[in-house]
């Protein structure tokens, strides 16, 4: 199949394209790499009246460190290819979950072409970055025509394919928190077949206080639900522990306490309950030995 008729708009800069967006409202859509949108036009599950192309606006594709009030955050544009962030030094260093959640999304050429923003925005509830921006406390950076505001990730996420993006808003960019000294970093999933969005994923961050203990920690789990969601009960069972097989066996225990995931072909829901359980333990072990320096051994 092909899409139906469209208007292609191709602002040069930012206020032009607010400006479309607020002129056409509900009926336009914003292409960045348009690795979800074209499908979906081509098999017309979307029908866009007006497709807003902002690939030509400038310095929408810097990926940047910012050093603000508050902790320094890497920010990554809406026209950031995702394959420029699994290979970025920028992103290793400061962000090395977005980088290791990145490379499970589809294939290469696929990663070539979409953006991180891009699949953030999309808000597919089984996709890897979403689930990755939570877990390391990031937010979303919107614009419209009556200003800039920041939406944390928990908030941002309202349902299957859903934000809380308002009509004629535009995300320009998404921040993480630079990764602190003494955090460790893992993300893990189960896919029938390599490139295909996970039956469920896990991105986990640990950090270990000055005397060893654990002192924070993030699960975050795609899959799961009808978004990317917190496994506040694991999180809250391992921190402040002493990090080792017994707290983590108990935290993953935990994982899929409130969970309710949706069930397909692909999985019923206990099995997407036995898949957070098992692969929280993975992904916490791998992040306890990256907290503390070691070789990955999960």
């Amino acid at each position: 199949m092909k899409p139906a008729a469209f208007a292609y708009l191709a602002p040069h800069d930012l206020d032009e394209a607010l400006d479309q967006l607020a002129e056409h409202g509900a009926d336009a859509r914003v292409l960045a790499g348009g690795q979800s949108l074209v499908r979906l036009m081509n098999a017309r599950l979307a029908s866009p009246a007006v497709v807003v192309d902002i690939n030509r606006v400038g310095g929408l594709d810097a990926l940047s460190l910012v050093n603000g009030s508050g902790p320094a955050r890497l920010r990554l544009g809406a026209t950031v290819r995702q394959r420029t962030s699994e290979l970025s030094p920028e992103v290793a260093a400061h962000a090395p979950l977005l980088a290791e959640a990145g490379a499970h999304v589809a294939h290469a050429p696929v990663r070539s072409r979409g953006t991180v923003v891009g699949s953030v925005a999309f808000a597919d509830p089984s996709a890897e970055l979403p689930t990755a921006l939570l877990a390391l406390d990031g937010r979303v950076v919107a614009r419209s025509r009556s200003g800039e505001r920041t939406i944390e990730a928990d908030d941002f996420f309202t349902g299957p394919f859903t934000t809380s993006l308002a009509p004629g808003e535009l995300v320009v960019a998404v921040e993480v928190p630079v990764t602190a000294a003494g955090t460790g970093t893992a993300f893990v999933e189960v896919s029938r077949r390599h490139g295909d969005l996970p039956v469920c994923g896990v991105a986990a961050t640990v950090t270990r206080g000055d005397d060893g203990s654990v002192a924070a920690t993030r699960i975050a789990l795609c899959g799961a639900g009808e978004r990317p969601v917190r496994a506040r009960a694991a999180e809250d069972a391992l921190t402040g522990s002493d990090g080792g097989a017994d707290a983590v066996a108990a935290a993953a225990a935990r994982a899929a306490d409130g969970l309710s995931p949706i069930a397909d072909c692909h999985g019923s829901a206990d099995f997407r309950r036995h898949l957070a359980r098992v692969l929280t333990g993975r992904a916490l072990r791998t992040a306890i030995h990256r907290a503390a320096g070691e070789a990955d051994n999960a």
